[in-house]
């Protein structure tokens, strides 16, 4: 992405280009971060979950990008806009409430928040899946026709969502 800005590759709209990006590596990266407890549980290797927090920061960095572009750059940070986009489009709705979330996580990620927040912390840290499905319905509703990319991610969170429901279901048995 870097290299396409320096190199003047963002093709006709360069904003938009670089929202999609940006909105696409925030799901991929949030997807990674879902990814490594069940690796974990799976292979055994415990390292995995080390990189669990660093992939969610780099989850929220690319959200604050993509929400700063769409702010800046399609909107000029007219903040009586911005006001009426997040009423009247659901996907805006959609897609900040998911940012929220992932900002609440990201504030609350660093090991003094973890010991201060107690046992509300492991809460808090569940509405990950909020986030991401939020995320998807937001990329969804913004692709409204050729929506492949949605669905693999929606296909992919439903695996990790699914994986963490059976898990906690088949502990509470056992």
């Amino acid at each position: 992405m870097v290299v396409q800005i320096l190199q003047n590759n963002l093709g006709p709209d360069p904003a938009q280009e670089l929202a999609k990006v940006t909105g696409e590596w925030t799901i991929r990266f949030l997807l990674l971060a879902l990814a490594l407890t069940p690796l974990r549980h799976l292979t055994g290797i415990t390292q995995f979950v080390r990189h669990r927090r660093m992939l969610g920061l780099f989850a929220l960095f690319y959200a604050t990008i993509h929400l700063l572009v769409w702010m800046s750059f399609l909107l000029v940070f007219r903040w009586q806009a911005i006001g009426e986009e997040l009423i009247e489009r659901p996907y805006i709705t959609v897609g900040f409430v998911a940012y929220m979330i992932l900002l609440a996580l990201g504030v609350t990620s660093p090991k003094a928040m973890v010991r201060r927040l107690g046992k509300n912390w492991k809460k808090l840290h569940r509405l990950v899946y909020v986030a991401g499905i939020l995320a998807v319905v937001h990329l969804l509703w913004i692709l409204r026709t050729d929506v492949w990319e949605a669905v693999v991610y929606g296909a992919v969170l439903a695996v990790l969502l699914g994986f963490r429901l059976f898990r906690s279901y088949y502990l509470r048995r056992s």
